[in-house]
């Protein structure tokens, strides 16, 4: 008996062919619009019919549950719905994509997609993905999640949100304020230790270069203290004794000349004015970092060293100042 027209005979090959009614009765039957197949046995053997096959759009689902995104989808291994509860501001896409791999093993791809097909970082925020609709590809399969609209707080509920959080930070900081200055302390007075033993030797050495310099600086000073002691008695031995003031009188004109070009000359090459402290100053650093390159006197690493004791035993101080503990650096200097 032949089969009636519309049905499906399949062959031995696997292959789908007309009825045979309808090909002796030469009438062409309408092409079917989708072509359904049931898999039975291992899914691995099947990856050509499961790829593109339509999904329901039912497959993954979003809502919203105590407030927290509850994401449904139904595992392709063991055929079961299967809920992960998600905290937007504390999970990453990677971890969400872990939990469902870790659900059923048989899941070797995961990944998200926007609508228009750009991948999305497994380093992004759940928070962010879930502001608006996205594509789930497990495996070969593409599910289309579409994102309800979150009903949005009235401002009664965010002000109380807002306060339960900042009672909830102000308890924390009670309770473990107190293990964390001990704890940071300690941390704090290693390091200040560990800083002043590195700073031993430096501080020796730098104290033997300094005292060299200076008395180097102070030499100098000296020295133009009698050259000027000498030119007073040379000129006055030449006004009185050997010539006459109208002879001397211009020669101590073009002294007094070239001293004040000496100055301008000083300020133009170091483009300071020519104060005697600053001067001494200025020598005294000379001799010092000439001494220093000498004695192989390491000036950077010293000074990052002092720069870094500093830090610490500022922080220290701060520590042991519960009421600065919350305040920046700028207010305290300010208070102080």
């Amino acid at each position: 008996m032949l089969p009636r027209a519309g049905r499906l005979l399949r062959s031995s090959g696997g292959r789908w062919q007309q009825p045979l009614a309808a090909a002796t009765s030469g009438r062409s039957l309408p092409a079917p619009q989708m072509l359904c197949l049931r898999q039975t046995g291992n899914l691995k053997h099947h990856k050509a019919a499961c790829y593109g096959t339509l999904v329901p759009s039912d497959e993954v689902t979003v809502s919203y549950r105590y407030g927290l995104p509850v994401v449904t989808l139904m595992l392709p291994s063991r055929k079961e719905r299967c809920q992960f509860t998600i905290k937007p501001m504390l999970t990453r896409v990677g971890t969400f994509l872990q939990d469902i791999q870790k659900e059923d093993k048989g899941i070797k791809r995961a990944e998200v997609f926007t609508t228009d097909g750009s991948k999305i970082p497994a380093t992004a925020l759940m928070e962010v993905l879930l502001m608006n609709d996205f594509k789930l590809v497990i495996n070969n399969t593409t599910y289309s999640v579409q994102v309800p609209v979150k009903e949005k707080w009235s401002r009664e509920h965010a002000v109380e949100a807002e306060d339960i959080k900042s009672l909830v930070h102000r308890l924390f900081i009670a309770l473990h304020l107190e293990d964390h200055q001990l704890r940071r302390e300690r941390e704090l007075l290693q390091k200040l230790d560990h800083l002043r033993e590195q700073l031993v030797p430096l501080e020796q050495m730098k104290a033997k270069i300094a005292t060299s310099a200076d008395a180097k600086t102070n030499k100098l000073l000296w020295t133009g203290l009698a050259l000027l002691s000498t030119q007073g008695g040379a000129l006055a031995w030449l006004t009185w004794w050997v010539y006459s003031w109208d002879i001397m009188e211009p020669v101590t004109y073009f002294i007094t000349y070239g001293s004040c070009l000496a100055f301008y000359a000083y300020f133009v090459l170091t483009k300071q004015d020519y104060v005697y402290p600053d001067v001494k100053d200025r020598q005294f650093l000379h001799y010092f970092y000439r001494k220093s390159r000498s004695q192989h006197f390491d000036v950077e690493q010293y000074n990052k060293l002092k720069e870094a004791l500093a830090e610490v035993e500022e922080s220290l101080r701060r520590l042991h100042q519960p009421l600065h503990l919350q305040l920046p650096i700028q207010e305290i200097n300010d208070q102080d």
